[in-house]
């Protein structure tokens, strides 16, 4: 979730779907079957509160089976946008690089990694959302309070 902070006492709130394609959301993600529940929950609490929901995929390049025009590429089945919902692509590895003006937000269990070269998936996810992002370039907070958010019940800080 974005939260745009700049101006005075005026927030903007978005979600913001990040690399949700086919080629990557199976099986192989760290708690497959919670991560699929909880962004639906999310991309559906947002809906129906009138909160802008928008996509973002990831472009490895022109012929490496995960570019336009590749199966792989499309948005999961289980995450399609809805009519009207925009659509970006990025060629960079990282979508958090520079938030600038906003509070990003990222709901518990609504995102995964797989297994690498140095750690399990669990131990991958623990270490973002518990080390890397918090106090640096997101607040990692319960589906819950997320959901309040996205009801208007909580006020942004």
């Amino acid at each position: 979730m974005i939260i745009n902070t700049e101006g005075q006492g005026v927030y903007t709130l978005k979600i913001i779907v990040v690399d949700v394609q086919k080629g990557i959301t199976d099986e192989r993600l760290y708690n497959f079957k919670g991560f699929i529940e909880n962004v639906s929950r999310i991309i559906d609490t947002a809906r129906k509160n009138t909160v802008e929901v928008i996509y973002v995929q990831h472009d490895d390049g022109p012929g490496t089976g995960f570019s336009i025009g590749d199966k792989d590429f499309e948005i999961a089945d289980q995450f399609a946008p809805m009519a009207g919902e925009k659509i970006f692509i990025k060629e960079i590895n990282s979508f958090f690089g520079n938030k600038r003006g906003y509070r990003v937000v990222i709901p518990e269990g609504t995102n995964s990694t797989f297994d690498n070269d140095y750690m399990d998936a669990e131990t991958t996810y623990r270490y973002y959302n518990e080390m890397m992002w918090p106090e640096r370039f997101a607040e990692c907070v319960p589906l819950e309070q997320a959901e309040s958010l996205l009801r208007g019940k909580i006020i942004c800080e």
